[in-house]
């Protein structure tokens, strides 16, 4: 057997690698067998990168208070401070009327009654919670209202204003301009034009967001389809028809774990439910003739689903992932947008074609009260109401 010797100096530098390793491993923690170990050196340990528990959100976006609820910070009476002050009140936007109409909830009285632009479709917390735009569709403005005073400010030029949403960052407003085709990515507070993104649908009206804020889907009333739009990018990633020969998609919902979607459809008489991630095929759930709105409860347990065509409201269980009860109005009526008190006893929903509003018991589905109003009530707002920060429409909180 021959033996190959090293070179002094290959020697020494062996010598000096092997001392290295002890050090890097804890050789001063460990005899030499068992840092060495009895089959040749160790690798060096390989850093495990820390997973983190929720996947993270869209820049700037306020992180989920829970990442298994979206609506954890919507608990009853958890009010931000910004707006813990603020006078309870429900704003009634009149689109035939053109006014606001002004609910004490307690007296389930109109206390005043607010001119505003032409066709008023929507009442809806800014971002910040610190002002409730009211959107004048057919008058091109947003007109701004004080919630700490109920006093109306000088209206805004913006072109076909039919809903309003914010992104979770608070970075953009987004405007559903429903005649014009278009969605607006605009400044949240001057609202001045940042981006138009053109749509191939017609009628964008409502939406929600992803629970990473990364995406949000946007129903097409006119043409029954759903968009998915990249919120940071500001562009249309996806476009689907619905599988209903007349489909006419309304209101938009996820669901407390984010990770499905809920699109009412007043055709079709129930609520798509699809998985945002893959936008794969919905399938229809029926509800009940004339399916609007969709309202979530306080404990995140359960959504309102006001039928319009019949004059109640189904409830929907997360959990047991199925409807549990239909509420009835007495009198029948068109329940439409609104949304739930602050303490989350009462649910209330303008009537769109009686000219009226519906104060509801979440407990007993009870009708509480019926209130007058204007001509064409539309989306109410219920205000102030718990969480951090709007992502608009009538009240998405989180």
């Amino acid at each position: 057997m021959t033996t190959t010797r090293l070179p002094r100096k290959a020697t020494v530098l062996l010598a000096g690698l092997v001392l290295a390793a002890l050090a890097g491993c804890g050789a001063a923690d460990k005899g030499p067998a068992e840092a060495l170990g009895t089959k040749g050196p160790a690798a060096p340990a390989k850093a495990v990168p820390a997973v983190p528990a929720v996947p993270p959100g869209l820049a700037g976006m306020p992180p989920l208070l829970d990442p298994n609820d979206v609506y954890a910070a919507d608990r009853p009476n958890k009010l931000s401070p910004v707006v813990k002050d603020f006078p309870s009140r429900v704003y009634v936007p009149n689109t035939s009327s053109n006014t606001v109409s002004v609910i004490d909830p307690v007296t389930y009285k109109v206390i005043d009654t607010i001119p505003v632009g032409i066709q008023p479709q929507h009442v809806v917390p800014s971002w910040d919670m610190k002002t409730l735009w009211v959107n004048n569709n057919r008058g091109h403005t947003l007109t701004p209202i004080n919630p700490a005073t109920g006093e109306a400010g000088k209206p805004v030029e913006v072109h076909d204003p039919y809903n309003l949403y914010f992104t979770p960052n608070g970075k953009y407003a987004v405007v559903m301009a429903s005649m014009d085709k278009e969605l607006v990515f605009r400044d949240p507070h001057t609202m001045d034009r940042v981006k138009t993104v053109p749509v191939t649908c017609f009628g964008v009206n409502h939406a929600d967001f992803s629970a990473d804020g990364r995406y949000f889907i946007v129903s097409c009333e006119f043409s029954g389809e759903l968009l998915k739009v990249d919120t940071e990018k500001m562009e249309v990633i996806g476009q689907q028809k619905l599988p209903f020969e007349g489909a006419m998609p309304q209101d938009v919902k996820v669901s407390p774990d984010g990770k499905t979607f809920y699109v009412a459809d007043m055709m079709a008489h129930g609520m798509w439910v699809l998985g945002g991630d893959k936008f794969e095929t919905p399938k229809l759930l029926p509800t009940g003739k004339g399916c609007h709105g969709l309202y979530v409860s306080r404990d995140s347990k359960e959504m309102y689903v006001s039928n319009r065509g019949e004059g109640s409201v189904s409830v929907f269980d997360f959990t047991q992932n199925k409807l549990t009860k239909k509420w009835e109005l007495p009198e029948g009526g068109s329940p439409d947008m609104g949304g739930v008190s602050a303490d989350g006893k009462v649910l209330w929903l303008s009537g769109r074609y009686n000219s009226e509003v519906y104060a509801i018991d979440t407990t007993t589905g009870k009708q509480l009260a019926k209130i007058p109003v204007g001509g064409g009530p539309h989306g109410l707002a219920v205000y102030p109401q718990p969480g951090r920060y709007s992502l608009g429409h009538t009240g998405i909180f989180r």
